[in-house]
């Protein structure tokens, strides 16, 4: 099954054990102290949750309602194994009075199904398709963790970290792309007490082992993918051609990434005055660096006159364009793990950064969306942010806005601002 740890030990008294997490789960919560018997994927979640300023107290949020969340659903890859899931796990949860649930990767609810009275209670609890549950909006839960670690994991009342969530256990397993070993969502088992058993962190996890194998049976073969680009959050791009992943130094990144936004292709001149910040460069020291990407390449795959990719190329940044332009601005930040190539001092890559980070960064701030908003200040692009700080604030019920405002009021200071005495309200 793995890592034991993730699992709840069997033979302890679920009563006795409650009683124990309780008292452990008010300690932390009052004074930061972990005490027995908190395990410590529990303790460890429990201190990001701290850190990411997430309340005892919150409640889940739908982020996505229809028709946009039908959309997704319809799009993500997990609906082509949802055939599996209700197969395996479906006829289980109902006889057991348990829900199956599948997010995606990040967090965010895309099915909640099972027997009528306890979707009933889980409705209630925000338990619901489109809700976020990711720990950085509702703490430490079995899919919302599932999916911050990659790994399975069972959470037994009071191991959760919203209160509300105490009556409730889980257990949950990240769901894997077979081609590219990437975390698209986890599937999920929620229900009461009869859940508080290793077995259902086992069983879980084979079911999502079985949604593996049939995405791999789903799955075209690599020679029909496309080529594609990622250069988000990295300094240097990965890029899979023709079958082969290969990844660029930081030149032959911004290139490929400057192609890939100009698909028509660029002119020797226009390539170097978006490489080069001093426009005196020799063209001769482009015409090199061609050179030795075409070498890495292939000469087949890099055309000139103007320079173009020969195959058409999909880049990580062009799908996040799409998304923000149609505003699906969760979809968005599901694939922004961060700025494009954040060391580049290119012209065009500094350009089309900018661009990119202004976009979202608006969209964000528009939405108004807590579980958005906070996603964005926990990554190292907003933390120093204090507009984005001031909307979390706005868009945050008046108990969850201290810590939020604190920070506006320390960054005003560091950056010599007014301070902020309150947030504004969120828009209607």
């Amino acid at each position: 099954m793995g890592d034991p740890s993730l699992a709840l030990p069997g033979g302890a008294d679920p009563a006795e054990r409650t009683r124990e997490l309780r008292r452990a789960h008010a300690a932390f919560t009052g004074a930061g102290l972990v005490e027995a018997p908190v395990r410590a994927v529990i303790a460890k979640s429990w201190r990001r949750c701290a850190r990411a300023r997430v309340s005892p107290e919150c409640g889940a949020r739908v982020e996505r309602a229809e028709p946009e969340l039908r959309a997704y659903r319809e799009e993500h890859p997990l609906a082509r194994v949802m055939p599996v899931f209700r197969e395996l796990i479906g006829a289980f949860a109902a006889s057991g009075a348990h829900l199956l649930a599948v997010c995606d990767a990040r967090g965010s609810l895309l099915w909640v199904e099972g027997e009528p009275a306890t979707l009933r209670r889980a409705e209630g609890l925000g338990f619901v398709p489109g809700a976020r549950w990711a720990e950085t909006a509702m703490g430490t839960n079995a899919p919302g963790t599932a999916v911050a670690l990659g790994q399975p994991v069972q959470v037994f009342g009071a191991e959760h970290f919203s209160r509300r969530v105490h009556p409730w256990t889980c257990a949950a397993a990240p769901v894997r792309d077979p081609r590219t070993g990437g975390v698209l969502g986890a599937v999920d088992i929620t229900g009461g007490d009869g859940l508080a058993h290793p077995h259902s962190l086992a069983f879980v996890q084979a079911v999502a082992r079985a949604a593996e194998a049939q995405l791999a049976l789903l799955s075209p073969p690599p020679a029909a993918a496309r080529d594609t680009l990622t250069a988000l959050g990295r300094d240097e791009a990965l890029l899979v051609a023709g079958g082969r992943e290969i990844t660029l130094g930081r030149r032959h990144s911004e290139i490929m990434a400057l192609l890939a936004h100009h698909p028509e292709g660029l002119s020797g001149d226009e390539l170097a005055l978006a490489l080069y910040e001093d426009e005196s460069v020799c063209p001769v020291t482009l015409r090199a660096e061609i050179s030795r990407l075409r070498g890495l390449l292939g000469p087949e795959r890099l055309l000139s006159r103007p320079y173009r990719s020969a195959a058409p190329l999909e880049a990580d940044f062009t799908a996040v364009t799409r998304h923000l332009a149609a505003g699906a601005v969760s979809a968005a930040l599901g694939r922004y793990p961060g700025p494009l190539l954040p060391a580049s001092t290119a012209p065009g890559i500094v350009r089309l950064r900018r661009r990119i980070e202004d976009q979202a960064r608006a969209a964000v701030i528009a939405r108004a969306d807590p579980g958005l908003l906070s996603d964005w200040v926990c990554g190292p692009w907003g933390a120093d942010d204090p507009e984005v700080w001031r909307a979390l604030a706005a868009a945050l019920p008046p108990e969850g806005r201290p810590a939020a405002l604190a920070r506006v009021r320390s960054l005003d200071l560091e950056l010599g601002a007014p301070r902020a005495t309150s947030p504004q309200p969120a828009p209607s």
